[in-house]
């Protein structure tokens, strides 16, 4: 009996190592892992179209050893995916987007519509959808022939740029994610920062693109992109220079909203509470007067903003989203169309000065 139960235990001992045998070769472990050093991961995309309409891609990829090297290759293809294929074939490392940036679109291609690019990155997920977007107001090839006649660090400048894009209110922050929504959105439209080599400067910031659609239908400028952000709560920290008197800095704003339609007509009632620090001044402005001035002088870009997005018939600033309890779904297909060009809107600014910093004669 004895005997029979050491036998059944090595028997089972013999099966279960048999079996491990034929399984360990199955196991997939690391088998296709790629080192670092074999990989290249660039940081800045710039996409434009030929005159057959074919992509030209311009990758600005920083060598693994020394982040200052910059290396600029550049494809043309049918689609994304076929460039970065060739791209890899014909170096001596994978190309990985995982770690883009920010993708430059060139102007004429934006003006031209980007949906089927975005829908792309979208689907391919091979770029994150957190990347950021931004328009070239130049030539692609003359913008990246510039930007690495300037510096060695070329790479890092744009890098640097993309890192800082948003802190400063006066440049539009948006990412292939909200370009995508946008693009399937009724009531949801976008700005992307247009920007140049510049001349004293490395990036100079034109303003922003209105995109609608996927598509560049106008532009703003900065000072509108600032009041566009102060729209969305991004304003902290813009500065702004009151008729000549004072300058000013935003370190909050508040927003609230109240709609409804009547008689097939939108109507919007929003009141915009902006607390600011004064930074200088020139006399002896009194507050009340800083606070007039600038409520008119934030109103009149408002208006101006309202006026030209309208004509556009591109929300930019979603208001549409207010009206999504007042407007059916088939209305709200033609929001961009047929209300938001009529829309009643009127703002109201209250502007609320929390100290005076270091100036004693206000």
């Amino acid at each position: 009996m004895f005997l029979n139960r050491t036998a059944g235990i090595y028997m089972r001992f013999c099966l279960l190592l048999i079996l491990w045998m034929v399984l360990i070769p199955l196991l997939s472990g690391c088998w296709d892992n790629k080192d670092i050093n074999h990989r290249s991961l660039p940081i800045i995309m710039g996409v434009s179209l030929t005159d057959d309409d074919r992509y030209k891609l311009y990758l600005n990829i920083p060598a693994t050893h020394d982040s200052n090297t910059i290396t600029v290759v550049s494809d043309t293809g049918d689609t994304i995916n076929e460039i970065i294929d060739h791209m890899s074939m014909n170096m001596e490392s994978q190309v990985d987007l995982l770690h883009l940036k920010i993708v430059i679109v060139d102007k004429a291609f934006a003006q031209q519509g980007m949906d089927d690019l975005i829908s792309s990155f979208n689907r391919s997920r091979d770029i994150s959808n957190k990347t950021l977007i931004a328009i070239s107001d130049q030539d692609m090839q003359h913008f990246f022939d510039e930007m690495k006649a300037k510096t060695e660090r070329s790479g890092r400048v744009l890098y640097d740029f993309s890192k800082n894009a948003g802190w400063n209110p006066q440049l539009a922050d948006t990412r292939i994610w909200q370009m995508f929504r946008s693009i399937h959105s009724y009531t949801h439209d976008v700005i992307v920062p247009i920007i140049r080599s510049g001349q004293s400067t490395n990036i100079e910031c034109m303003g922003a693109a209105i995109i609608k659609n996927g598509r560049m239908t106008g532009r703003i400028s900065p000072g509108e992109t600032l009041v566009a952000n102060a729209f969305y709560g991004r304003s902290a920290n813009g500065k702004i220079e009151v008729m000549d008197i004072a300058t000013v800095q935003i370190i909050g704003n508040k927003l609230t909203h109240r709609s409804w339609v009547q008689n097939n007509r939108a109507y919007l009632r929003s009141h915009l509470k902006l607390k600011v620090t004064i930074l200088d001044a020139k006399g002896h402005p009194s507050q009340k007067e800083i606070t007039d001035n600038l409520d008119k002088l934030i109103t009149a870009r408002y208006q101006q903003l309202i006026k030209e997005t309208q004509s556009e018939q591109a929300d930019i600033l979603a208001l549409g989203q207010y009206f999504r309890n007042h407007l059916t779904r088939d209305q709200l297909e033609v929001w961009r169309s047929e209300y938001y060009p009529n829309m009643d809107f009127d703002l109201k600014i209250t502007t609320i000065i929390e100290n005076r910093g270091n100036l004693k004669n206000l």
